[in-house]
């Protein structure tokens, strides 16, 4: 094997060439013992194909995997919920465990589970392949559902390619995008949310919680059943519904994804399917998660990867999901799960603590991923900055499109608690925004549901606090929401302004959403109220809601209709801390900045390309929440200077307002 290209186009890798090209053939090798027998990653992912129930032309047949279990028998709404030997599987070999049934044995509805036998004890179980899961109102039990309606959901949009350069992601979740005070629906997403995110002018939604999970309040993260969308908030054709008429609108679709651990629950999840404690995860100190209250898969299990490749393309394949965003990637990658670690130099990424397993099985999740569906998008949450995650494969990379620019949100916030306003310096920030690999696409956003939960605060309730209670009516001149209003425009657009891959908003952000989040749980009284989204505020409009959401949709439109807007280099072309300005420009467009609290700049001059300009954008502007005090219809003529004449530059003069920012396009 040659020298992979990610150590050529990078020196500072040469000494970990070894580890990096190791991991490589790991992977190279893994795929090649999983394929032996059927050729390819998208043939060998098909265990939901198998296990599980599925209707045949005679009638039924259920399969499970449990090495390590004695006998399994089906109870359910069939048998009374009792156990009868008719409804008892056989072991087929391998730890697989099957039943065949007449077609009048099972009909669409019924509820059942599985009792699991092993030496020394028994219990019900979930199946692992469960395609629906539901709860019970009363009992709060948690029982598999059969389902397989008589008319399978019919797709609208055959095939949907997305228009996503930039990916400009709006992330959600089902459950609390309503207005009122309980879950959501499929449905209600579909009619009252989707048309929102259309006009903002996001182009995919990103969607939280989408696997079942026992707990509302794990925000989706200790996921029980993989295979099954949550029933909390309607059905699979529900479900699908929803992702069609996003397609008919443009809009892909990426589903949150949760390999990186699951939930502890032994009923309701795979914590011991089986009664084995190693079945899909490790047998020792490893098995628990320290920090999450999880079980950590054991990703070296070949028949772990098998469920959880197969996971994936059941998602893209059943549901017709875009990709994925993974959750919890840093997780997976160290044995220490990155906790308490710095990740200050490049040995940090290869000295021994990496989970090699983890790492293959990311891998080969995003061969199969693009190999089902080329034009799907998957994306790394990960924190440490491993090289080489959002790097294609052939060039040594793990292969992900894109990871998250998690310490751009981390910035913000460190900005917001530490720094006075006259100490926001350009040099700080542009550097912030703008450093990173060149051979990796990021996500960044300024914050998402994280920075949003309880506990934690909005960037628009760090600026403006409880003053949003009382002063948040237009014409109500109060300086702490000003301030806030300008600030909110001016983080949001010096980010998607040097974003080299894609920007995410997390949903009511875009206009300043009040509060936190905080789900129903024993701590408040299992209320509601802080766990839905109050789209009132932004229709309301006589409150200043609707301002940060027009400039939002403005900013959201200006860089959509730049084509491939973050592939356009990011030129500096001025930045001055004592002044407290910066200046960039991608293809014809030049972003200004003053971030200073009081001074506003008359004729402030700096170099760039010689030409006309004019103002396309204006955080100043009155529909915005500005001032006014910036003519967008002036066009602006850059002065001749013979010093800079060979570089094609002259100084662009500018009236710059104290708190605000505007592009202006080259048109001439």
């Amino acid at each position: 094997m040659g020298t992979l290209s990610i150590i050529k186009n990078d020196p500072w890798l040469e000494p970990y060439a070894e580890a990096i090209t190791g991991r490589h053939e790991d992977a190279l090798k893994k795929e090649k013992e999983l394929i032996a027998a059927d050729g390819s990653l998208k043939a060998f992912a098909n265990a939901h194909n198998y296990f599980g129930l599925h209707r045949t032309e005679t009638g039924w047949v259920f399969r499970e995997w449990a090495p390590n279990a004695t006998g399994i028998t089906l109870i359910g709404d069939f048998s009374g919920w009792k156990e009868y030997r008719k409804y008892a599987l056989k072991p087929i070999g391998n730890g697989v465990w099957e039943i065949k049934l007449k077609k009048d044995a099972l009909h669409h509805g019924d509820l059942y589970k599985m009792i699991v036998s092993w030496e020394g004890g028994a219990g019900e179980r979930i199946p692992a392949y469960a395609n629906r899961v539901v709860q019970d109102e009363q009992s709060k039990i948690f029982s598999a559902q059969v389902w397989a309606p008589e008319k399978p959901y019919k797709w609208k949009v055959k095939r949907f390619s997305p228009d996503i350069r930039p990916l400009l992601i709006y992330e959600c979740h089902i459950g609390m995008a309503q207005e009122r005070e309980g879950v959501g629906s499929y449905t209600e997403f579909k009619d009252n949310v989707l048309p929102r995110i259309a006009a903002d002018g996001y182009n995919a939604i990103q969607i939280m919680a989408i696997q079942e999970h026992p707990y509302y309040g794990s925000f989706g993260y200790h996921v029980s059943s993989f295979f099954a969308p949550s029933s909390r908030f309607g059905t699979p054709e529900e479900l699908k519904a929803l992702i069609d008429a996003a397609h008919e609108r443009g809009i892909a679709v990426i589903m949150d994804i949760v390999h990186s651990h699951a939930v502890k629950n032994e009923v309701e999840g795979l914590g011991r399917l089986d009664g084995s404690y190693d079945q899909y995860f490790y047998g020792d100190s490893r098995r628990e998660h320290p920090a999450w209250d999880s079980l950590c898969f054991d990703y070296g299990k070949n028949q772990v990867i098998h469920f959880l490749l197969s996971n994936c393309k059941y998602w893209l394949e059943e549901f017709r999901f875009d990709g994925f965003r993974f959750d919890g990637v840093t997780s997976m990658l160290y044995y220490n799960h990155g906790l308490g670690q710095a990740f200050g130099s490049y040995g940090d990424y290869y000295n021994g603590g990496q989970d090699t397993n983890a790492i293959t099985y990311l891998t080969l999740a995003n061969k199969l991923i693009h190999e089902v569906n080329r034009k799907a998008i998957t994306i790394a949450e990960e924190m440490s900055g491993m090289p080489g995650l959002a790097t294609p494969f052939k060039a040594g990379g793990i292969g992900f499109d894109y990871r998250m620019a998690m310490g751009v949100p981390d910035y913000w916030i460190k900005m917001l608690k530490e720094k006075k306003d006259e100490d926001w310096h350009p040099t700080s920030i542009f550097w912030e925004l703008t450093n990173r690999r060149a051979d990796e696409k990021t996500i960044s956003y300024v914050e998402s549901h994280d920075q949003a939960l309880v506990g934690d605060k909005t960037v628009i309730f760090r600026l403006i606090d409880d003053q949003m209670y009382w002063h948040m009516t237009k014409g109500d001149d109060n300086a702490t929401v000003n301030r806030g209003i300008a600030m909110h425009k001016m983080i949001r657009l010096v980010t998607i302004g040097t974003i080299n891959g894609g920007y995410l908003n997390f949903m009511g952000n875009e206009f300043g959403h009040p509060e936190w989040i905080d789900f129903p749980r024993e701590g408040n009284g299992w209320s509601y109220k802080y766990a839905r989204r109050q789209w009132d505020l932004v229709d309301r409009q006589e409150l200043r809601y609707c301002e940060l959401n027009a400039f939002d949709n403005a900013m959201i439109r200006l860089v959509d209709d730049i084509y491939d807007f973050q592939a356009l280099p990011v030129v500096k072309l001025w930045e001055k801390d004592d002044d407290q300005v910066l200046a960039f420009m991608r293809g014809n467009y030049v972003f200004v900045f003053n971030w200073a609290p009081f001074k506003s700049y008359n004729g402030y001059g700096f170099l760039a390309p010689e030409g006309e300009y004019e103002v396309v954008l204006s955080s100043d502007n009155p529909e915005y929440g500005g001032f006014g005090n910036i003519d967008e219809g002036i066009h602006h003529l850059t002065q001749h200077d013979e010093l800079y004449a060979a570089d094609g530059k002259g100084w662009l003069k500018l009236y710059l307002p104290a708190r605000t920012c505007q592009v202006l396009k080259k048109i001439n």
